[in-house]
């Protein structure tokens, strides 16, 4: 039978909805100027739908959820026995008198503290776990009414062994859900072993990966990527190119920022996901090998770490080579144009493609006192694509009476080449002070990147009175940017901390054009029409002021801040001009805890995108004459406003569901348009029959939709994880009419543990088509199975993987729709795959932390 669902769960989701309305009669005079009063009065209107749909949702799931007039607390440090020194992310878990599974829990912050708010009147048991140290166990905590029970500083024992004889009892959830974001961790993902980071980012809570490789996070492309938490020009010449080139065997998690706060750059209306990578900060040296072949993928990888006292070293090295394989085309387009003559294109090709790339680096961390840390990193980054392939082709022209005035068969020889490398250099410094938890933080980054994209094609008639017509091209380009920046916080109050800093952002993009076109003797002469080069430069000069806060006895707790970006622009192209403008971005997040296992959030950032460097380079590509696609230099940047509603669940027997509803407005809103002409001139040569597409500032777009992530441990040894997305997307061009178009993503993940060291999983992904503002996007499925079995104690596993096993090819079927077109393009698709992976730990790990001074003090040990 289901338990009556408490009143006071009704009290704090009218709460939420009335926090709404308080936020809406605070700031309406300010969106109105931005949104204008029809536009604001909809967004309340969907808030408030929104905010009463996930009262519904919420009190579906809630069916178990206990009366909220929990009000214990227990709090405490984890320090080390041997000197100490902080011990972060230690596993913190609480148990139930009596209980074998902890129902509530959370890792130590980087200072080692904790805090479980909320607990209802009881005897518990706490465990602390951390690798290397003796688990902790704490009896019989009584709470009773609202007391507070302050453990103060719990001591972790050390101990000394080598990694055969580590045993791992505590390991991290896949999914974490924070205040201020989700984090996918990777280590235990079975299926993507022997993958990229695209495989990973898959199976990532609110993200939509499609088979191009293109990211959309809640529906949104427009996404801020870091590494490590830094920019990396890596991402500048060709994404998708990029998150091919890292393994999934060099990734430890992947953090998901849907709503970021201040201190985060304003870049990017979509949020920001940062990849961050392995690394080992533990004591001794050690480190890993993996290696993997398959019939479309072979990547390997190699880490090694090495620390000693107070100073400590790691260097990598990855490299991956995705096979040959050839995807097959086909594209059929109608016009017409103002005297009713009807042309049509018909394209059958096939296109042989293959890529490669490899990253390398060192880093390095250095404990220099007690007080202040020096860590610095170099990296080096290579990928590169190759296609090439024949095309028939045949153009069509019927008069308005049904006559054939042209009929025009010919073969199309094309060959492209794109290669990027990219070089990443940080130095960081971090000084802490006698205040609990006041640091100061100043971070040095830089980023050089050089690409090159080349292509050639020559187009052969196979009736007479045609010559061969034909061009070549290259565009090599630069991508340099420089950060600096300056952070601080103060812990005001144990309820208040307040954090500021300012940051410089230096960004310059180079490209110089050079196209040569086939004569009728079948010499090639350089076109100085489409000869050119372009040199971009920007400035972004920021400063935010933010604060994390509790309030009404812990009721509340959130982070709010403002920040403003100044941006400077120059373009040497001519015909551009962009002015300098200011951003002002505000963010906030607040959260209520209903009691120690339940949550309910809200959210609102505001965010910006500025063009890329694909976006506004002028370079036109001309591998296939027929299509063809430019940058548009004098594009504006997007403006994006986030809105997110979140509650999150765990249960006792350790199931979680976390559900989010979201509502985004961009206006300048960047989006791809084609555009046909019969004829189109480019610098002094006429191409026929050619469809143009461009990158525009488009009206504006709206995106609201729901989220919601279930994990269930079905039994000791079988788990269950979904991921179902649903969005609305609506786009509104003026002097067209509105567009819209409902994408849905669902996702599920099986495991099974059959003991011995033996695990096997399942992964399925759907991802539907989708309308956009000319036609619809493709949807696509795929599914993985893998199986993996350790042994060597666990420091060595074989594993085997299968994609698509029973379906070689993914078709793809795309529309575009004009005023005066309309196309069908059609892809088959290579994806069936199958591989093998190894992987091997080796090495000593001394978890005793060194006890050595220098001549001023105590040096603390790199947290392990």
């Amino acid at each position: 039978m289901l338990k009556i669902i408490p009143v006071q769960l009704f009290y704090n989701l009218l709460f939420v909805i009335k926090l709404l309305q308080l936020c809406y009669n605070k700031i309406y005079p300010k969106l109105n100027s931005t949104f204008g009063a029809k536009s604001i009065f909809q967004i309340i209107i969907i808030m408030r739908n929104i905010a009463l749909s996930f009262l519904l949702i919420v009190l579906s799931i809630n069916v178990w959820a206990q009366n909220n007039t929990a009000k214990g607390k227990i709090s405490g440090k984890v320090i080390d026995a041997s000197n100490n020194t902080p011990v972060d992310y230690a596993t913190v878990s609480l148990f139930k008198d009596g209980s074998a599974n902890p129902f509530n829990g959370m890792s130590t912050d980087p200072k080692g503290n904790f805090t479980l708010n909320h607990l209802a009147d009881g005897n518990y048991k706490l465990t602390i776990d951390f690798i290397g140290y003796q688990k902790k166990v704490i009896d019989h905590i009584i709470i009773s009414g609202s007391n507070t029970i302050a453990l103060g500083e719990v001591k972790l024992v050390p101990v000394q062994t080598q990694l055969q004889a580590v045993v791992i009892t505590a390991k991290a959830p896949i999914v974490e859900n924070k205040i201020d974001k989700m984090v996918y961790n990777a280590a235990n993902d079975v299926t993507a072993q022997g993958g990229v980071a695209l495989d990973v980012l898959k199976k990532v809570p609110q993200v939509s990966v499609d088979i191009d490789g293109n990211v959309e996070l809640q529906g949104n492309s427009n996404i801020r990527f870091l590494i490590n938490g830094k920019p990396s020009s890596i991402f500048g010449a060709s994404l998708a190119d990029a998150l091919q080139s890292i393994p999934a065997s060099q990734i430890k998690s992947i953090e998901v920022i849907t709503s970021p706060g201040a201190k985060y750059d304003a870049s990017g209306t979509g949020g920001i996901i940062n990849i961050i990578l392995k690394e080992s900060n533990v004591q001794g040296i050690n480190g890993s090998v993996n290696l993997s072949a398959g019939t479309r993928l072979e990547n390997g990888s190699f880490n090694l770490n090495a620390k000693k006292g107070n100073f400590g070293v790691n260097a990598y090295f990855s490299g991956n080579e995705q096979l040959n394989s050839t995807t097959k085309t086909t594209t059929n387009r109608t016009s017409v144009d103002s005297a009713n003559n009807v042309s049509r294109l018909i394209q059958s090709g096939s296109s042989a493609f293959k890529r490669s790339g490899y990253q390398s680096g060192i880093s390095f961390d250095w404990s220099i006192s007690k007080k202040d840390e020096l860590t610095g990193s170099f990296g080096f980054n290579h990928f590169g694509n190759h296609g090439e392939g024949p095309t028939s082709q045949l153009q069509e022209t019927t008069d308005a009476s049904g006559a054939t005035t042209l009929y025009l068969p010919s073969l199309r020889n094309s060959s492209s080449r794109f290669s990027a490398n990219s070089s990443d250099v940080s130095l960081s410094y971090k000084k802490t002070f006698d205040k609990k938890d006041e640091e100061l933080d100043v971070l040095y980054t830089s980023s050089f990147g050089n690409n090159s994209n080349n292509f050639s094609q020559v187009q052969t008639y196979q009736s007479g009175g045609y010559s061969a017509s034909g061009q070549s091209g290259t565009n090599p380009g630069t991508d340099r940017e420089t950060d600096i920046s300056v952070d601080y916080t103060n812990p005001f109050s144990k309820k208040f901390t307040l954090e500021t800093g300012a940051k410089a952002v230096i960004e310059g993009i180079s490209n110089s054009v050079v196209t040569d076109t086939l004569l009728n003797d079948g010499e090639y002469v350089n076109n100085p029409n489409q000869t050119y080069s372009f040199n971009y430069h920007r400035d972004i000069f920021a400063y935010y002021l933010s604060g994390t806060f509790s309030l009404f006895n812990d009721f509340i707790d959130g982070h709010a801040g403002l920040r403003y970006e100044y941006t400077t622009t120059t373009a040497d192209f001519p015909g551009t001009s962009i002015p300098d403008y200011g951003t002002l971005a505000p963010s906030f997040t607040i959260q209520h805890k209903l009691n120690g296992t339940e949550s309910i959030k809200f959210s609102y950032s505001y965010r910006i995108e500025r063009p890329d460097y694909g976006g506004l380079n002028p370079f036109y590509n001309i591998s296939d004459p027929h299509n063809i696609s430019t940058g548009n230099p004098n594009l504006k940047p997007e403006i994006g406003h986030n809105f997110e509603l979140g509650y999150n669940k765990s249960f006792e027997q350790g199931t979680n569901v976390y559900v989010a509803a979201f509502y985004r407005y961009n206006t300048n809103d960047i989006q791809s348009f084609t555009t046909y002409y019969p004829t189109l001139a480019i610098n002094g040569t006429d191409y026929s029959d050619v469809s143009l597409t461009q990158r525009y500032n488009i009206g504006s777009e709206k995106n609201e939709g729901v989220n919601l992530y279930v994990s269930v441990p079905v039994t000791g040894k079988f788990s269950l994880r979904s991921n179902m997305f649903v969005a609305d997307r609506i786009s509104n061009n003026p002097g067209s009419p509105q567009v819209s178009g409902v994408i849905y993503r669902v996702n599920l993940n099986a495991s099974y543990d059959f003991g011995h060291n033996f695990i096997a999983e399942v992964f399925g992904n759907y991802r539907s088509s989708q309308r956009t503002i000319q036609g619809t996007n493709p949807g696509f499925g795929f599914y993985n199975l893998a199986v993996r079995k350790q042994f060597l104690n666990k420091n060595a596993s074989i594993g085997l993987t299968a994609a698509n096993p029973f379906n070689k090819y993914v078709s793809q079927t795309a529309t575009t729709t004009g005023a005066n077109f309309n196309q069908i393009s059609t892809r088959e698709i290579p994806l069936q795959s199958f591989g093998i992976s190894l992987n091997y730990k080796f090495g000593k790990l001394e978890f005793k932390k060194d006890k050595e001074k220098d001549s001023n003090q105590d040096v603390p040990p790199e947290a392990n």
